[in-house]
């Protein structure tokens, strides 16, 4: 027994230490492998350069995207923290281009399934939208939302605001202009320009696909233009704002955006 620990005992000794340069190099090469398992599987970050979301986020707003949340095919796996998408839900997903009219990609030198949107999930698989006078209807019910009007929206910076109906059940905000909910006053909102989900063409959301529209509605070329985002489209729901910056200050420069933060934008949760 006491030569086979005099055995052991020479063998680690025998073994040389690892330099610094290789522990170094190994910790480095573990931490680059879990990033990018991180960013493959579970988080993403995106930059918003539009105001189509505005107010709930900002154009300079930089996103960090949980990938992991949604299931597979909706289907959650036991015992993880993942579930099915829910209306209400702001997603992240590959733009599916305008298949009604293809020339306005062209034309604004966007290519389908290059880019990401964000937007906010309305009518699920299976349920009936229709877009009428700044009123949302899923089955032939009004979607309860509070209605902000608000001018200006262009900016970068939170836009102000005046409540114009918040009914019961409510659970996020959308903005329109003041011409166009006067506009609704007369039930004359102008959907011409529109092809899906609008009055007189109300639509049935496809299987596993997602209506989605964007909070500045009058700002926001969504489902209404182009058609509705299939699941397999979706890399995931925004979580919150990890950094901000005011882009009409930095000149849309990345030393600008380092220099001119929205702080307060910092860490906010995105509903």
């Amino acid at each position: 027994m006491a030569e086979e620990k005099t055995e052991t005992a020479k063998t680690a000794k025998a073994a040389p230490p690892k330099s610094t340069f290789r522990e170094y190099f190994e910790s480095l090469v573990v931490t680059f492998i879990m990033a990018l398992f991180g960013m493959t599987f579970v988080i993403q970050a995106v930059t918003v350069p539009t105001g189509s979301m505005q107010n709930t986020i900002l154009i300079g707003d930089y996103l960090l995207v949980n990938k992991f949340v949604f299931a597979p095919g909706g289907k959650p796996v036991p015992l993880l923290p993942q579930r099915e998408i829910k209306r209400g839900d702001i997603i992240v997903f590959k733009y599916p281009g305008n298949t009604v009219d293809p020339r306005s990609d062209r034309a604004h030198g966007i290519t389908p399934y290059q880019v990401n949107y964000v937007k906010r999930v309305i009518g699920l698989p299976g349920e009936t939208v229709e877009f009428r006078d700044n009123h949302v209807y899923i089955n032939g019910e009004l979607l309860p939302e509070r209605r902000l009007v608000a001018d200006d929206v262009s900016d970068t910076t939170e836009v102000p605001n005046r409540e114009h109906d918040a009914p019961e059940g409510a659970q996020w905000s959308v903005m329109y202009s003041s011409r166009s909910m006067a506009s609704a006053e007369r039930n004359a909102v102008d959907t011409s320009d529109m092809n899906f989900g609008v009055a007189g063409k109300t639509m049935k959301v496809p299987d596993d696909s997602y209506f989605v529209m964007g909070d500045n509605r009058n700002n926001s070329e969504d489902s209404r233009f182009w058609g509705f985002v299939h699941r397999d489209l979706v890399i995931g729901r925004a979580m919150f704002v990890y950094w901000s910056c005011d882009r009409k200050a930095s000149e849309n420069g990345m030393l600008g955006c380092v220099t001119n933060p929205r702080l307060s934008r910092i860490g906010k949760l995105i509903r």
